[in-house]
């Protein structure tokens, strides 16, 4: 009986060992800023929340926009919309951590989208944005491929 279960076993696991493999290549997904529209920040109203229905993938994360048009156009220069520091908080990078951001802690400065963990820290991070940036730039550069466990 022991033998007859351990071959009806080796079966079944060689059966799965084709979804298995694939299974192994299959790319991890995150969302982005939450699954806000990015390129609504630039906008009037903005930002606005995306739909499913509109998503663009880059680098390995879901990027969910509110209509198709605006899917265009991340599409066309996605580095455009981007956050800075890769969506992590600015005021955290500016002092060499990674923590996560409040998508409706936000500030674009030149163009570009800063967020940060939440309003009280947006305030701080504000009162010396040229400073910041330039501090956060720095750290960045030290930090952007470490593992924000690891910081």
């Amino acid at each position: 009986m022991k033998q007859i279960r351990g071959r009806v076993l080796s079966i079944i696991s060689l059966l799965f060992l084709p979804f298995l493999m694939f299974a192994s290549d299959a790319a991890i997904s995150l969302v982005g800023v939450q699954g806000y529209d990015l390129v609504s920040y630039h906008q009037k109203n903005g930002p606005v929340r995306g739909s499913g229905n509109h998503t663009a993938y880059h680098n390995g994360v879901a990027y969910l926009f509110a209509t198709d048009e605006n899917k265009k156009v991340f599409q066309a220069n996605p580095e455009k919309y981007l956050p800075a520091y890769g969506g992590y908080c600015a005021f955290a990078v500016s002092v060499g951590r990674k923590v996560v951001s409040d998508p409706l802690a936000w500030k674009i400065v030149d163009g570009i989208l800063y967020l940060n963990l939440n309003k009280q820290v947006q305030e701080f991070w504000s009162k010396d944005i040229p400073g910041n940036i330039k501090k956060g730039n720095i750290q960045w550069e030290k930090i952007k491929d470490i593992d924000p466990q690891k910081i």
